[in-house]
């Protein structure tokens, strides 16, 4: 495995879809992968053609991945899948995975990871049993500037920590274009297909999960207020949430899709007690250092501002040249695949190549969406634990 290209399958990512070509553009960018197989569409006939269309034969394309599992477990070691990429709506997240890891495949998936929490829990107890890779796309890890970000926190150039601010915010969602038809608005506004979270489990676990990320804090309560602002929406489309640290460290969430004019707005800012730093999504090679004793910073992505080992790793171009959203995806892939092909896919592989997000991430993502609604629902202004 070390001396060639690691062989990807894919369940959804059909040629009608869009995050499909996302993760392959992603995956095949270090020509450490290749795309073998698939399953790419729960229609069989839009699956033949998509698989065609990325010049794949004929007995490589499945009509479900049932077969396709079964089918690759089968084949010489030499021609097999190693690993799959899962890009479905959520409820068919659980159900591939599982059968993937037990028929000895490593995982990548979209997040959140699961339709619900125990389903999250089972992934784990299966990823520790096999002792195979998952590596779960919260694509916004993958950023040279938010490594940058955690690696100064880390080294304490802000000193304790204090408060944190994270939003997401867009406009997409502010009408029910769901009932249109041909959008991607379908699923994820449909509780039987996206799981109790609409808009907190789309977007605000991204936002939940880079606080986490970049402060290396966990969640331990949060007071939260969910609404369904679209009229007849069944789920929610904005939320808020208290959130509290550990370490005492106190933050604030929001989370929206009815920001009428917004696109993508992910912005964080973390505050300690020698100074604070902000980055937005929308300007993603920034990252902007605040002090009390001197001008703020500009810290650029491809400049020598940027400091720390990680972030040079993750940085692929040079200065001035924009580093987003498929880069991002790119350097999970990467890491990906160097801890599968450093393992072989036994034993643990070197911490330098797990800069990814893993099963554990996904279950506090599944974690935080229940204790989201929870809090959101039932339990109105009353801090609510962290569910476990």
């Amino acid at each position: 495995m070390r001396n060639r290209k690691l062989r990807m399958g894919m369940v959804g990512g059909g040629s009608n879809g869009f995050i499909g070509a996302v993760h392959r553009c992603a995956a095949l960018m270090d020509n450490r992968i290749e795309l073998v197989c698939g399953c790419f569409s729960a229609d069989p006939d839009v699956s033949l053609e998509s698989g065609r269309s990325y010049f794949l034969p004929d007995n490589r394309i499945y009509r479900n991945w049932d077969e396709m599992f079964e089918r690759e477990a089968s084949l010489p070691d030499d021609q097999r899948m190693d690993f799959v990429a899962i890009v479905t709506p959520n409820k068919w997240h659980f159900a591939p995975a599982m059968m993937a890891l037990e028929r000895g495949f490593h995982v990548v998936l979209d997040k959140p990871m699961t339709f619900s929490l125990d389903e999250a829990k089972q992934l784990q107890r299966k990823v520790d049993e096999t002792r195979l890779l998952l590596a779960l796309t919260h694509v916004y890890t993958g950023y040279p500037a938010v490594k940058e970000a955690r690696e100064r926190i880390a080294r304490g150039e802000l000193g304790n920590l204090r408060r944190i601010y994270v939003e997401y915010t867009q406009g997409w969602l502010a009408e029910r274009i769901e009932l249109d038809g041909g959008n991607n608005a379908g699923w994820r506004t449909d509780p039987k297909r996206s799981g109790k979270g609409g808009c907190t489990g789309d977007i605000g676990t991204h936002a939940w999960h880079l606080s986490e990320y970049i402060s290396g804090l966990k969640v331990t309560e949060l007071c939260a207020d969910l609404r369904a602002c679209a009229p007849g929406r069944p789920i929610d489309d904005d939320a808020a949430a208290l959130l509290r640290y550990e370490k005492g460290v106190a933050g604030v969430l929001t989370c929206s899709q009815i920001a009428v004019g917004e696109e993508n707005k992910l912005l964080i800012r973390v505050y300690g007690e020698k100074g604070g730093l902000e980055w937005n999504q929308e300007e993603p090679n920034s990252l902007l250092l605040k002090w009390p004793d001197r001008p703020r910073e500009t810290l650029r992505t491809g400049t020598n501002g940027f400091g720390g080992s990680v972030a040079k790793q993750h940085t692929r171009t040079p200065g001035g040249h924009p580093e987003g959203f498929i880069e991002a995806f790119a350097n999970i892939y990467r890491n990906f695949a160097l801890a599968l092909q450093a393992t072989d896919g036994k034993g643990t592989p070197p911490p330098q190549s797990l800069d990814f997000p893993t099963v554990r991430d996904g279950v506090r993502g599944m974690q935080f969406i229940e204790t989201m609604v929870e809090a959101g629902y039932n339990n109105k202004q009353k801090w609510q634990k962290w569910i476990e």
